[in-house]
């Protein structure tokens, strides 16, 4: 392929679901030079009214719970109930480096060259709620494309990965059994988030410690108040490896499907959605313009110098800052 393409040309790449038009498609949208987000954002408008028909399902665990096992041999049951998926695996990125290793693709050796499926690693880049800035702009272009069935793995569980709830129809949350005290080792916003928890690696010997744990989990979740969808969270069983429980995690959530359709609240809940979006393009395109503005970055050298001299507070050297350039 060449280089470089007009936005013409993206589009009908992405509609008639050309991979490699889609990759790039993604790849335009990551990207920070001003010339690839203007052209990203031509292309998102005009694919726009072609997205929205997809199922997007946000899977999170604690490491080394199997995400990527799962999401392969999940995928796959996907692939065999008729559907096209598209996954995207968003991996931590360094802090110090800001590099990424993106393996989720190499781990997913059957899924990653089905002809159904297309997966999509893309790095953190320090964002936080477990996704990327840019997750929702990618999601957009995969509905596009037709795939109907999207998966957002996130980075893991921690204090503010809670973004991909606010990005996805069904919030599935991944534990393992026998690792310790599972109710203490996991915040509990997540869980009162979580419309289904799957304990994963139930095969062999950890057969009977799956069965606790999805007692204890059960028990937990009875605690919290009721969702707003009135849907009552699943506690499953399965086993990626074995293939064990997968159709019925399968099954579970097309009941959720199902049961959100007909009360209204998965359309209530997509509108809530392009409501939140807004306010956060809102938010990322004030903070790019502020700090991109090269008389602001003189006045933040300034403010740094007099904060390393402890001659002025961090809050009042950010207010006057601000109201120096409202």
């Amino acid at each position: 392929m060449k280089k470089h393409f007009n936005i013409n040309e993206y589009i009908d790449g992405i509609l008639s679901s050309n991979i490699a038009f889609v990759s790039k498609a993604i790849t335009l949208v990551e990207s920070t030079r001003p010339e690839h987000q203007e052209q990203a954002g031509l292309i998102i408008d005009s694919i726009m009214k072609y997205s929205g028909h997809s199922f997007r399902l946000g899977i999170t665990g604690v490491p080394g719970v199997g995400k990527s096992t799962f999401i392969e041999s999940f995928g796959l049951e996907v692939i065999n109930r008729g559907h096209r998926l598209a996954v995207l695996a968003i991996d931590p990125s360094s802090q110090l480096s800001k590099g990424s290793i993106l393996g989720d693709k190499t781990r997913m050796e059957k899924l990653s060259v089905h002809p159904q499926a297309f997966i999509r690693p893309s790095p953190s880049s320090g964002s936080l709620g477990g996704v990327t800035n840019k997750t929702k702009e990618s999601m957009i272009i995969c509905e596009a494309a037709r795939y109907d069935y999207l998966f957002i793995e996130t980075v893991g569980v921690g204090q503010s990965e809670t973004a991909v709830h606010q990005l996805t129809d069904f919030f599935l949350l991944l534990m393992l059994a026998g690792a310790g005290d599972e109710l203490q080792g996991i915040k509990r916003g997540i869980m009162e988030m979580a419309d289904s928890i799957v304990i994963t690696k139930a095969d062999g010997n950890n057969t009977e410690k799956a069965k606790l744990a999805r007692a204890e989990y059960a028990r937990a979740l009875h605690l919290f108040p009721p969702t707003e969808s009135n849907w009552i969270p699943q506690v499953l069983t399965c086993s990626g490896t074995e293939n064990i429980g997968i159709d019925e995690v399968y099954d579970m959530i097309e009941r959720y499907r199902r049961h959100t359709q007909s009360n209204h609240f998965f359309e209530i809940k997509r509108a809530n959605q392009n409501k939140q979006w807004f306010h956060q393009m809102i938010y990322n395109n004030l903070t790019e313009r502020f700090y991109g503005n090269p008389a602001i970055k003189e006045d933040i050298l300034k403010m740094e110098s007099l904060l390393v001299n402890n001659q002025i507070s961090p809050h009042q050297a950010a207010i006057d800052l601000l109201n120096k350039y409202q």
